[in-house]
């Protein structure tokens, strides 16, 4: 039965059974409490049933009382007394004394670990003979709580703990982890002094070993002097010759023993390491360089075209004798490759380097935070080295290779610093000669070197970094592309990575071409190299399950090739299971309030569609938007739904649409983040739809920001977005007049199978989107 006690809260303190405490608490004629622990007004479920040993008065005055824990307590309803006390409803909840094997089991091991525990911090046996002399399982485990080392929440674990035996378990398991970091400590704490000892002891030694070599002169420097054979072979400025014989002879004097010496040593070791003086002897062969670009890359005519630019200029500056001076530093190039993923922007940096017979270094930026990844560390650090370009340089042993900065856009800042603003001396023709690095602390010329850099996005990557790139836009391939790049170069490269001959497989284009629709929506080929390579590899299992032949003939006269197989249709649905891609345009727009838009993400263009609906309301025309908006996009729906309420008349709209209605917006997928003015045009066509009841054509796709008048304003990643809505199986898309001059970078085979819609006016937008009005179709949602 529930007995009603004055609750004494616990602040961050846990009192278990069998505990005495003396608490600064009134606690009036009761004669017996309950003790609850409480943290940030939250009380546990359990308290401790105290006895009132007597009431005190502590120091200064106040009252106190004495108390001793008695059993455990369930808390249930709580009320305030007539003293203005609360006092709280327990049932008493005494321990049971089980007998089972598995009990005494735990009561063994608990006893071990607090002794080994003990033992560990030193107890002189006094401790460990009370905790031995507890023969009830539930005090024994409740010893715990004497534990200082544990948790607030460690110990309300335990209290709130009825069952003996699951008690008993959690004490075991709470006592090993202590006793583990213990041993730990324990472990760490003896090898710091056994390695301090060791330190010291090979100092003396090495003190010692210095003496007796300096009295039997044998003191020769070995070590100095095979540095000095390494500074006059290492072909080197002489600002940095005089840097590297001046830490000589720090060197020399301080000895190659000490700490001082190693540093030194190490310094050297990266000095002399950088390849001053030693460059590859390019080929400097517009022709050749076109050759080995179009042998390795399908398409990306403008890379292209700008790496024979360059190879064109540095030969007729070398023929020409204007090859030196700070103009011919100044003219180097450092070209930024931004594009989706998959779309061969790693890959060109080693054709480049082919193309000019020069080494390649790849420095991956993705993800680094710490400026002196570029710049390196200064030498008063511990564990100081330098930065990835003198690295680099070592690494390619020479001072004009193709270094490819691979994810410029994945560059982060933190206290450490802003490693952007390190590249921004690396990027600059005009400066990179005169870059220093911190460790190496002397002047590189990076002024041969041919920089690449990567990204995805314009938007990450910082605006004084973005002005010193010239910059090559990837926008994707078209589909032909692809499956031409599937068929003369991903397709013979995963055949030979799943051990296939050329004569044991084949495909035709049509196949090709149906793995790039139905099964990759993307704007590179990544994602199609591995359905490829899904498909080889079924493939591999099917010859490779062939049984061998009967009687082969020994010289191969008679013998009979076997069959090559033929990647069909029902070959790629066993490798890769159903159609994954579908062009949905036509049944997601079949009702009215569905239009079709074009956007650009992180991975390319895509295809965006924006649903509107109208409900009842006690409101007039409020707007419910979801689909994870930003705030740019928000307001470009407000706009659209302003619009279409100041023109009903003109786009036809009954004038009691709007009353007592709300309207919902929705852009799927609701997973994905989207922001930006570009749909505006497709939120006024699908409010307009839905509005007028004429569903928008299935055919068509849009893009364009909006004015409050009506006005179309140009956007950008046009190019990405057509190739996107031609890869939708749309053939109308509706475009900002002003973007009409972006039409040039779309390619052509995309361009005569498409019909392009340059708008200024949003009325102008409606007339191509809409169905055309019919008599039996009716003007209200």
């Amino acid at each position: 039965m529930p007995v009603t006690y004055l609750l004494i809260p616990l602040d961050d303190t846990v009192v278990l059974p069998t505990m005495d405490i003396t608490l600064p608490v009134d606690v009036g004629d009761a004669e017996r409490v309950v003790l609850v622990p409480r943290h940030e007004g939250e009380y546990a479920s359990v308290g401790t049933i105290a006895t009132v040993i007597e009431s005190v008065r502590l120091p200064g005055g106040g009252r106190g009382a004495s108390l001793s824990g008695e059993s455990r307590g369930l808390i249930g309803a709580a009320q305030t007394g007539a003293d203005g006390k609360l006092h709280v409803q327990v049932t008493e909840a005494p321990d049971e004394v089980p007998v089972d094997g598995r009990t005494r089991e735990l009561e063994r091991e608990y006893r071990g670990v607090v002794e080994e525990l003990l033992e560990l911090r030193g107890d002189d046996g006094r401790v460990a003979g009370w905790v031995r002399a507890i023969r009830e399982p539930g005090a024994l485990a409740d010893t715990t709580g004497y534990a200082p080392d544990l948790t607030f929440e460690q110990k309300v674990r335990i209290l709130e703990t009825v069952d003996v035996t699951e008690r008993l378990a959690l004490a075991v398991e709470m006592q090993k982890e202590r006793l583990t970091a213990l041993q730990i400590r324990r472990k760490i704490r003896d090898d710091v002094e056994s390695g301090a000892n060791k330190q010291q002891r090979e100092y003396l030694l090495r003190q010692q070993l210095a003496s007796i070599r300096r009295e039997l002169g044998e003191d020769n420097d070995s070590a100095g002097e095979d540095y000095r054979t390494k500074i006059a072979e290492a072909d080197m400025p002489e600002a940095v010759r005089e840097q590297a014989e001046r830490e000589l002879e720090r060197l020399e004097r301080s000895g190659e023993g000490g700490q001082e010496g190693q540093m030194i040593r190490t310094y050297l070791d990266w000095l002399v390491s950088v390849p001053w003086g030693v460059t590859s002897d390019e080929t400097l062969d517009p022709v050749k360089t076109r050759e080995v670009l179009d042998a390795d890359h399908a398409g990306l005519d403008d890379v292209k075209d700008r790496i024979v630019e360059y190879v064109a200029v540095k030969k007729l500056r070398s023929e020409r004798g204007l090859g030196d001076g700070e103009d011919a530093r100044k003219a180097g190039a450092i070209l930024t490759l931004i594009g989706p993923p998959g779309t061969g922007k790693t890959s060109i940096g080693e054709s480049i380097a082919r193309a000019m017979d020069r080494e390649f270094v790849r420095i991956s930026l993705g993800g680094i935070r710490d400026e002196a990844e570029i710049r390196g560390h200064r030498r008063t650090y511990i564990g100081a080295l330098p930065g990835r370009l003198v690295r680099a340089l070592r690494d390619a042993k020479t001072m004009n290779p193709v270094i490819l900065l691979d994810e410029v856009d994945k560059v982060g800042a933190d206290w450490r610093g802003d490693p952007s603003s390190a590249l921004l001396e690396v990027l600059d023709p005009a400066q990179n000669s005169t870059f220093r690095d911190h460790y190496l602390d002397v002047e590189l010329d990076l002024s041969d070197v041919v920089f690449i850099a990567t990204a995805n996005q314009y938007d990450t990557i910082p605006g004084p970094l973005l002005d010193r790139m010239e910059v090559i836009s990837f926008d994707g391939y078209t589909v032909a592309e692809k499956v031409a790049i599937a068929r003369d170069y991903l397709f013979p490269r995963q055949r030979q990575r799943n051990g296939l001959l050329e004569d044991e497989v084949t495909v035709d284009d049509g196949i090709l071409r149906t793995i790039v629709t139905e099964y990759t929506r993307e704007a590179g080929v990544r994602s199609l190299e591995r359905q490829l390579g899904t498909v080889l590899r079924k493939t591999a299992t099917k010859v490779a399950s062939r049984p061998a032949p009967a009687d082969p003939v020994a010289d191969g006269e008679d013998a009979v090739a076997p069959e090559a197989v033929v990647i069909d249709l029902d070959l790629v649905r066993e490798a890769l299971g159903r159609q994954k891609v579908y062009q949905e345009a036509a049944a997601r727009t079949a009702v009215p309030g569905v239009a079709t838009g074009l956007a650009v993400t992180g991975t390319g263009g895509d295809v965006l569609f924006v649903e509107a609906t109208a409900m009842d309301g006690k409101g007039t025309g409020g707007l419910t938007l979801t689909g994870q908006l930003g705030d740019v996009m928000k307001e470009s729906a407000q706009i659209a739904l302003t619009y279409v309420r100041a023109h009903r008349e003109q786009l036809g709209i009954p004038a009691d649409a709007f009353q007592d209605r709300e309207f919902h917006v929705h852009v799927p997928a609701g997973a994905i983040p989207k922001d930006g003015p570009s749909a505006g045009v497709t939120m006024i066509t699908a409010l307009a739809s839905l509005l007028s009841g004429r569903p928008v054509k299935h055919t068509v796709g849009m893009t364009g920001e909006v004015t409050l008048q009506g006005r179309v304003l140009p956007i950008g990643g046009l190019k990405q977005k057509v190739l996107a809505a031609h890869a939708a199986g749309l053939t109308d898309v509706v475009m900002p007049e002003r973007n009409r001059g972006d039409l040039d970078d779309v390619p052509q085979e995309v361009r005569d199978v498409m019909t392009f819609h340059p708008a200024m006016t949003i009325a102008e937008v409606l007339d191509v989107a809409l169905e055309p009005v019919r008599k039996a179709d009716p003007v209200t949602a």
